[in-house]
């Protein structure tokens, strides 16, 4: 899905670099945030399609932050995304209690996230990584 904005929320540097370029090269329109706070900032003027959300976050984790955004009005139709070390299949439930669309795995498919991604956009279940 080009032209399509994403929010990655990722407090790991070599993560956030990695995703961020996979994304720009395959058309997403890309911000990041490395905590919730900055996040928070971010989405003042920036509405994504898509956040691509770390569930372990210094301070306010990648859970409770989804749960803050889809309690809000502006914001509780943006499709959010967990990203997790935990075992994937395990922690789909906790993931979407919280309000996410899904979860992916890490490390990152750097091959199948773009396409993930325009899954998860057309509101279709992506397949777990």
């Amino acid at each position: 899905m080009s032209e399509a904005s994403v929010l990655v929320v990722e407090d790991d540097e070599s993560n956030l670099k990695l995703v961020r370029f996979v994304l720009e090269q395959s058309g997403y329109r890309v911000r990041a945030a490395a905590d919730a706070d900055a996040a928070l900032d971010a989405l003042r003027t920036f509405k994504p399609a898509l956040i691509l959300m770390d569930v372990q976050l210094p301070g306010i984790d990648g859970l409770e932050l989804t749960r803050r955004l889809k309690a809000r009005e502006d914001l509780r139709d943006v499709v959010v995304v967990a990203l997790t070390a935990h075992p994937v299949a395990r922690f789909q439930h906790l993931a979407r209690a919280a309000g996410c669309a899904g979860c992916l795995g890490k490390p990152i498919d750097t091959r199948a996230l773009p396409d993930q991604l325009t899954r998860f956009l057309r509101g279709a279940p992506a397949l777990a990584s």
